[in-house]
């Protein structure tokens, strides 16, 4: 497969999950990856608490908006990586059907109750099993 690999993340609202998968792939890879987040009803704003933790394992949030699928309806996506399992029983738009498809069921970080501490390790959690993934599709595709 030719580099980079083209990457759209998927979750319902687009502020948590998918962003960090957005991220992560950007940055993690040596530009193996090229990927972009949208949701399906976006939020229209990036949890405060995603944006804390991809800043506390400095990585970065410039430019990372919450969109809709919409936006890349002229797109050719290698793959689409659903991360929340309501995104991944949704209808999906046509032009997503060429794309490969793979769902990653991923918890919502930004639902974890608790202390800063038991929040901090789901956002961690949540980060460490998307790269564990990532790593693996590279090493697939490689």
């Amino acid at each position: 497969m030719q580099q980079p690999v083209e990457i759209l993340f998927v979750c319902t609202h687009n502020r948590c999950r998918s962003i960090l998968g957005e991220v992560l792939a950007n940055e993690n890879y040596n530009g193996f990856f090229r990927a972009y987040s949208a949701g399906s009803q976006p939020a229209g704003e990036i949890h405060p608490l995603t944006l804390r933790y991809l800043k506390a394992r400095s990585l970065p949030t410039e430019g990372l908006q919450s969109q809709s699928w919409d936006e890349f309806d002229d797109h050719d996506f290698d793959w689409v990586i659903t991360v929340c399992d309501s995104a991944a029983a949704e209808p999906c738009p046509l032009w997503m059907t060429e794309a490969n498809r793979l769902h990653w069921s991923m918890r919502d970080p930004s639902k974890q109750e608790g202390d800063d501490k038991a929040v901090e390790h789901a956002f961690f959690e949540v980060m460490d099993a998307l790269n564990q993934r990532l790593l693996e599709l590279k090493e697939t595709l490689s």
